[in-house]
């Protein structure tokens, strides 16, 4: 009898950790992770200096930095405006700016 208790209260656990193994398998796949290296115009600054990898090698240039911003970041306009940096397109949900070197 101590037996068959053990054995009905393993069997309750299985929908729930069938569910759980589900719910994993639904989870999003890891975006490639930009390489990042702070903020830009301060430590805390959304908008960040990007390095060089096989996804951004292609914007780079040697007069100005790479920096992306989240692109729904609320202050994209006036980033763009202060730092006269040239959009380039879209990354991994970020906004890719090309900031020209003073």
């Amino acid at each position: 009898m101590y037996r068959r208790s053990i054995k009905s209260r393993r069997w309750r656990k299985a929908p729930g950790l069938a569910a759980a193994a589900l719910l994993l398998g639904c989870a999003p796949e890891p975006r490639p992770a930009l390489p990042f290296f702070g903020g830009y115009r301060a430590p805390d600054d959304p908008c960040q200096r990007i390095g060089e990898n096989a996804q951004t090698n292609r914007y780079l240039d040697d007069a100005a930095d790479l920096v992306g911003c989240p692109a729904d970041y609320r202050g994209l306009a006036e980033f763009q405006a202060r730092t006269q940096a040239e959009w380039l397109g879209t990354l991994d949900g970020y906004a890719l700016f090309s900031v020209p070197r003073r």
